[in-house]
């Protein structure tokens, strides 16, 4: 009797020390590596993942997200890297800053190439669903990386201290903060404007100096940037969508059992679907604006537009015809990257595109 009763506890005590050796397979914290600040639409979807995590993995999985490029001390194109060896855990990126490692990262800075279709938002959710999409998770996954979901910082929109610009000769002499990436620089070179790369606290003081005198970025990083404390002029002309990428450390994904990595995915895909709306609030009709008031998350600003003429600043939306100009004057551009990116995935895109009205 008693030898059974000293089993029975030998055994409960054994049980007990199994439970903190399982905890013991996940680390005390998993760094998730953001590019701006916590009050974008980007900064918001990250940490509404790590916040889904936590909640459904009972605190098992804890996700701190580092914004301001802290963890690749401010350089931004070196968080791919940092990724793949392991330095960090999490990512949620935009293609701009993979695009050196990953080339084929650059179709949708193809100029124009979305903005004209009859309606952008279908367009490319179409890319990211179809073919096209498949090539490009194909491609970030050959160079080490693993892929989880798609989230948005937005069409990229043209503010200015200067001037309205309606037409391509509007651009001439701009000088134009620009990401470094090679295409931007061929877009803006090709309008006739000044592209100039900086860092954006460099930037802000070239504004207040007025040694540079506009830059282009997603319309929901205009208001936690302030954009309209340096720039008058806003140009809503779509050339370009920055789509962002939630990546995860092969060997990370792998350390996790099954279960966990079915409720991770579960957790990625509520959290793009509610970036992406925070993204795009205000600028596809009432679509997003609905999905948010149905999970009871509605930003302060539903309608971008009407908060910046607020604020004071001039925006100018052109016209199918106006946006025409400016693909023509660039299509020296798009011929090019065309050739870099391939023939198959461009037409991939294409096809994709023609999908939906």
């Amino acid at each position: 009797m008693r030898k059974g009763i000293a089993l029975v506890i030998a055994t409960a005590l054994l049980c007990a020390l199994a439970v903190p050796a399982v905890a013991a397979g996940y680390k005390d914290e998993y760094k998730m590596d953001v590019v701006p600040g916590p009050a974008t639409a980007w900064g918001m979807g990250a940490q509404y993942f790590a916040d889904l995590v936590k909640e459904k993995s009972g605190g098992k999985i804890n996700i701190k997200v580092y914004f301001g490029s802290q963890l690749s001390a401010g350089k931004q194109t070196s968080a791919f890297l940092l990724l793949r060896n392991g330095a960090i855990d999490f990512a949620l990126q935009s293609v701009i800053n993979w695009s050196p490692q990953v080339k084929e990262l650059n179709l949708t800075a193809m100029p124009f190439f979305i903005a004209s279709r009859p309606d952008r938002f279908k367009a490319v959710d179409a890319i990211k669903a179809g073919k096209s999409g498949k090539m490009l998770i194909d491609a970030i996954e050959k160079k080490g990386v693993k892929f989880l979901g798609w989230g948005e910082n937005g069409f990229r929109e043209l503010t200015n201290s200067k001037r309205p610009v309606t037409s391509p000769a509007d651009l001439q002499g701009l000088k134009i903060r620009v990401v470094g990436s090679p295409i931007y620089i061929d877009i803006y070179n090709a309008l006739g404007a000044n592209p100039i790369n900086m860092n954006w606290a460099e930037a802000t003081t070239a504004f207040q100096q007025g040694v540079v005198d506009g830059q282009e970025n997603p319309i929901s990083i205009f208001f936690p940037l302030k954009i309209y404390e340096y720039h008058k002029f806003v140009t809503d002309w779509h050339y370009v969508i920055d789509p962002l990428l939630l990546c995860v450390n092969p060997d990370v994904w792998k350390s996790f059992p099954e279960q966990d990595r079915k409720m991770l995915q579960e957790c990625v895909d509520l959290a793009s679907k509610y970036q992406i709306a925070i993204a795009r609030v205000g600028l596809d009709g009432d679509i997003s604006l609905k999905y948010l008031q149905s999970i009871g998350k509605v930003p302060e600003i539903t309608n971008p537009y009407a908060a910046l003429e607020k604020a004071g600043m001039t925006v100018t939306k052109l016209t199918p015809e106006q946006i025409k100009a400016f693909a023509e004057k660039t299509k020296p551009v798009a011929e090019k990257w065309r050739k870099e990116l391939g023939e198959e995935l461009i037409k991939a895109a294409e096809e994709d595109m023609a999908s939906v009205k």
